[in-house]
Formats: structure tokens, sequence, C-alpha cells
């Protein structure tokens, strides 16, 4: 199997031992559909390879990681609590929402998908652009001037 993903998670035993998630490259099938191989090593049970197949590569892909997270949280060493992810980010990403006046160049990237006028309780100008904080500290969002030379160009649409 071709490689595309891996993760390592710590099995908390005694002593401790890694079971190591991996995912391949999808790949046609005779048929037209597509596979997409994966495997779980460490975890009792799961230690050779499988695939899942669907319509599409794309498709495979996410059958695959919907298989992978069904296997891991299903294992009776996730029910006891001994699965862990070490290097867990405190915080997940989060969806922001952009909106470019073009005739102004001036891009608003916000937190939420919409912004009340009254939520926004502080703006702080840092350099060129404008924070615009919530009552209790979060940033709501932020004024960026001179967008089309700032934004990456898969944002300026």
């Amino acid at each position: 199997m071709y490689e595309i993903a891996q993760r390592v998670l710590v099995l908390r035993t005694d002593p401790p031992r890694d079971v190591t998630v991996t995912v391949g490259v999808p790949y046609e099938e005779p048929t037209g559909d597509w596979s997409c191989p994966y495997r779980i090593d460490g975890l009792d049970g799961w230690e050779h390879e499988r695939k899942v197949t669907g319509f599409d590569s794309l498709e495979a892909i996410e059958l695959a990681l919907v298989m992978v997270r069904a296997a891991l949280a299903g294992s009776h060493e996730a029910k006891e609590g001994l699965l862990h992810w070490e290097d867990v980010p405190e915080q997940r990403p989060q969806t922001v929402y952009m909106s470019w006046d073009k005739i102004r160049d001036v891009a608003y990237i916000a937190m939420k998908h919409e912004i009340a006028p009254d939520e926004v309780a502080n703006q702080v100008a840092a350099e060129d652009v404008v924070l615009d904080f919530g009552d209790s500290g979060q940033l709501l969002g932020l004024e960026l001037p001179n967008a089309s030379t700032r934004l990456p160009s898969e944002m300026r649409i």
C-alpha cells in the first residue's frame, strides 16, 4: 500500500504501545469502482490491510476514514479508555467566512457566519488590520485592507 496519511495513537498499557492508522492511495478497480486501502496496526484484530469501495476516489477515501473512526471508537481498547492521541490540538480548526469588497479592496474574515453590529464590543487596530472582539474577548473577525495583494490567490474569487 502506498501511504497518503498516517496517525499514531498511544495505547496506555503497561508498557505503552503505539497504534498506527494508515490510509493508502485509492485505486480504480476493474469494475470502475474505486477502492481505498487502510490498516490499523497495534489494535487487536486489525493488523492486516483492508479496503473499502466507493463510486469514485473521494468516496473511497471518505469511507476508509469512516471505517477507521468506527474501528477505533468501537474497539475494546477505546471503550476501556486506553486509546489516546498524544498530540491532540487544544483547539480544533474553525470555519471562517470571508467577504471581499473588490471596489474598496477590503476583505472581512469572520469567525462565525453572521456578526450582529451590536456584538462587536471592542475594535483594535494592529498595523493596518482592524480586529473586532466580542464582550468576552473572543475574536469575532478582522478587516484586511489591500486584500488583493494580501490574500492567497485561491481566496481572491
